[in-house]
């Protein structure tokens, strides 16, 4: 998290540190430079970078768990908890989306953006790190989803373990929005004038974004996995002080909602989306740490920590890792260069569909209007369907990644991972002719990209995968060149 941001929030940081010790709660102070409007909506910008970076994170565990080493007998629980992964981190979406429309109805700007390794502070759940599922990674997210009242002896033990041998604690994400809750409720800080309801055909809709996501409407990624249901996003619009406080509740909810302490696992069949992101992770630890060591590490690949596509460690990434502004016996983030020349290529082509992927989505905050008209896509509806297309993309293109070796040169072992590099910026052009000229760029990268690696040895499933997105990224030039040529 960028020093430009934490130097304002040393109030938040300092009664999120007290956590649950803290009674009666203090009021929230203002820090200099701010009005109360202001500062909330700083405030969004962090919660927008958290949900940002927890989904990510959580995709990359989900990614990596799997594979041929994992034995026969754990095969189905396995698949499962990739599920219920995924849905985790399809539901963040669904956060981040409902911050950007609580940013919206404000007068906020729309922010999509995080860092590729954040700073670490008192009030970020855990510096930002790329990192296959185990009992520690389980913890962590354990921990910056649990709510202030849990306690126990497993409690605990998951809280040393999330902490790891340098004792850094995991802190709860539910501080902040308790902080945004106490600021957006109070009248005599945010009039109700502050909450703009004209925004709402800017926002993001779960009618648009939703896709199906709630009571089962919609089936499971990947087939026949019976103990896990479809996620169930919230993409709440924001257009009243009410409305404001219901997404920061059932975003709170959706996330940490506590179960009884010695709550028993789920059933077969049990619907998880009535489970807190808190209680399903909770859930997979605990059927984890009923196997054998050995038994546990087989069940996620040996993929590097935060693998990056640069082919060596050159000066100024040596240098990202040496300022990062973390506490003094705070771990740095390890640093894993993609040298593996097909891999190099695949993990390029993974960060521009992630970039293509965010600039669709900010795109589309600044249209209005309906998805198509007949038979026929808008304009937002093209950017909309193009960007549950690049949610499916990134996992084809992770599930190359997770293949591939690490490094071309020493076998040590390591697979190359999905990097999610956040792009050079996020910012869109001004003016409406200039975002589809963006739009027509990507895809052109893009094609430059597949064809690059067309080039190369592939598979029979990876050359028809990279043919048939070449085909398209082909219609979305000549949509995107159809616009331009309207304007």
């Amino acid at each position: 998290m960028r020093t430009r941001m934490t130097r304002h929030l040393e109030s938040v940081l300092t009664e999120a540190a007290a956590g649950a010790k803290a009674a009666p709660a203090r009021r929230p102070v203002l820090p200099p430079e701010f009005n109360w409007r202001d500062y909330a909506v700083l405030l969004l910008h962090i919660a927008a970078e958290i949900e940002h970076s927890l989904m990510v994170q959580y995709l990359f565990a989900a990614y990596s768990l799997g594979g041929p080493q994992v034995p026969e007998r754990l095969r189905a629980d396995v698949r499962r908890w990739q599920e219920v992964v995924l849905g985790i981190a399809k539901e963040e979406m669904g956060h981040l989306l409902t911050v950007q429309n609580l940013l919206i109805a404000l007068g906020g700007p729309v922010h999509l953006g995080r860092e590729d390794y954040p700073w670490g502070t008192d009030f970020y759940p855990f510096p930002f790190t790329l990192r296959r599922l185990t009992q520690e990674t389980l913890a962590r997210y354990i921990c910056a989803e649990s709510p202030p009242n849990w306690t126990g002896e497993e409690a605990e033990r998951i809280r040393q373990l999330a902490a790891g041998r340098q004792g850094a604690p995991v802190n709860r994400v539910g501080a902040l929005y308790d902080r945004l809750t106490d600021i957006l409720g109070d009248r005599d800080r945010i009039p109700d004038a502050a909450f703009q309801a004209a925004t709402l055909p800017y926002q993001a809709s779960w009618h648009e974004w939703g896709r199906g996501y709630t009571l089962g409407e919609r089936g499971r990624d990947a087939g026949n996995v019976p103990e896990t249901q479809s996620p169930d996003l919230l993409i709440i619009g924001v257009s009243s002080r009410d409305s404001a406080l219901n997404a920061l509740k059932q975003i709170g909810e959706q996330g940490e909602a506590l179960p009884p302490l010695q709550a028993p696992l789920p059933a077969a069949g049990t619907d998880s989306r009535e489970l807190s992101h808190f209680f399903r992770f909770l859930t997979i630890f605990r059927e984890l740490d009923r196997l054998d060591p050995p038994d546990q590490d087989t069940v996620a690949r040996r993929v590097a920590e935060n693998p990056r596509t640069d082919h060596r460690l050159n000066q100024e990434t040596l240098a990202l890792t040496r300022t990062l502004v973390l506490e003094p016996d705070q771990p740095r983030p390890e640093v894993n260069p993609i040298t593996d020349p097909k891999a190099a290529r695949w993990g390029h082509l993974f960060n521009l569909r992630y970039r293509m992927l965010l600039t669709d989505v900010a795109h589309a905050f600044r249209l209005i209007g309906p998805l198509d008209n007949g038979a026929t896509l808008t304009a937002r509806g093209s950017l909309i369907h193009r960007a549950f297309g690049e949610m499916y993309n990134l996992r084809a293109v992770a599930g190359t990644l997770l293949q591939l070796p690490l490094d071309h040169e020493r076998d040590g072992g390591l697979l190359a991972g999905p990097p999610f590099e956040m792009p050079y910026t996020l910012d869109l052009p001004a003016g409406d002719r200039n975002r589809w000229l963006l739009q027509r760029d990507l895809t052109e990268a893009s094609l430059l990209a597949v064809d690059a690696l067309l080039q190369t040895r592939l598979t029979p499933e990876g050359e028809a995968y990279l043919r048939a997105l070449r085909e398209t990224d082909i219609q979305a030039r000549k949509f995107a060149e159809r616009v331009l040529a309207e304007r």
